[in-house]
């Protein structure tokens, strides 16, 4: 058995998504507020999207949101110039990265897809403790 961490994150960095997709309100708030349930996690809140001066920052047009999860977060960045998306989704439990890619694709119809996946707190449960990892997630 490895040796359990605290968290998972998975960054997905989506090139040429569906045009419109990056500027799109409604679209990146549902894409947040359904991808939780869709991966059996649990909202500390509704979902939050901001859109971006696209004025002030030509460069760094689009839209940024998260939700806060009682596992972590899910954050979406969009680049409105590039039709480019970062998912960063944050979890201190093993989640499944193929149906969270899967529900990228689904939604943004990205060209290309890169991830990566990153183990997080590798040494969190590594100090002495009275308990026992599988007390400490289940808490």
């Amino acid at each position: 058995m490895s040796k359990p961490v605290f968290g998972y994150e998975l960054l997905l960095d989506l090139y040429d998504c569906k045009p419109g997709a990056c500027d799109d309100l409604t679209l990146c708030y549902n894409f947040l507020d359904e991808i939780v349930g869709f991966l059996g996690m649990e909202k500390q809140a509704p979902p939050s999207v901001f859109r971006s001066d696209g004025v002030r920052f030509p460069d760094k047009a689009g839209l940024s949101g998260w939700v806060p999860l009682i596992e972590s977060s899910i954050v979406i960045h969009t680049l409105t110039p590039k039709d480019f998306i970062s998912v960063d989704i944050y979890c201190c439990r093993i989640f499944d990265r193929r149906k969270a890619e899967e529900f990228c694709r689904s939604v943004f119809f990205p060209k290309r897809v890169e991830a990566q996946y990153v183990e997080r707190g590798i040494n969190y449960y590594a100090q002495s403790d009275s308990l026992t990892h599988k007390e400490l997630v289940h808490k």
